[in-house]
């Protein structure tokens, strides 16, 4: 069962600017999203995120291994922080 999808190609730029004008997205909005879809790109190429990647592959490696310690850990944690949002409250 195949369906065509029609396909609809702008080729000047008078359609770009007509259909930006009837765009329920304000301008300002699209430049936030360009904005901060650079700043992922960027940060996705940079040294940080390689050293990112592999910190969370040694943790699931420590996990697999030291099942019960992590989640000992991971219980304290929860705990501390449990005690600490109830005092704020």
């Amino acid at each position: 069962m195949e369906q065509e999808v029609p396909v609809v190609i702008h080729s000047n730029s008078e359609s770009e600017q007509d259909s930006h004008a009837d765009s329920p997205i304000p301008e300002q909005v699209k430049e936030l999203g360009n904005t901060v879809s650079d700043a992922v790109t960027s940060f996705m190429e940079s040294e940080q995120y390689e050293q990112l990647k592999q910190t969370a592959a040694r943790v699931k490696t420590y996990i697999r291994e030291n099942p019960v310690p992590a989640m000992l850990y991971t219980l304290g944690a929860g705990t501390l922080l449990g005690f600490i949002l109830k005092r704020r409250h």
